[in-house]
């Protein structure tokens, strides 16, 4: 099991990342959100099997939205059991 918090930089807010995120997370075995943070950068928590997890940011940094990262910072979290699925949050 691996938890995780990645921070994305660049212009990763207003161009559909967080929809884009949610999209890419459908295709994973993982629970968490995504959301904008108030410096410019986006969130994104999420959990699940070890692979699932490395394969969901590979995703990520592969996918179309790797032209508007930056930065991208990932760092061990710890599980958070209430939360279900993958969604948007404010």
């Amino acid at each position: 099991m691996l938890t995780i918090n990645a921070l994305y930089e660049g212009k990763v807010q207003g161009v559909g990342f967080r929809a884009s995120i949610l999209s890419l997370a459908k295709g994973y075995e993982v629970t968490g959100w995504v959301r904008n943070l108030a410096d410019g950068r986006v969130e994104v928590f999420a959990s699940g099997e070890t692979s699932e997890v490395e394969d969901f940011l590979l995703s990520i940094r592969e996918s179309h939205l790797a032209g508007h990262i930056e930065n991208e910072s990932v760092i061990p979290s710890t599980p958070d059991t209430r939360v279900r699925g993958f969604r948007i949050i404010p």
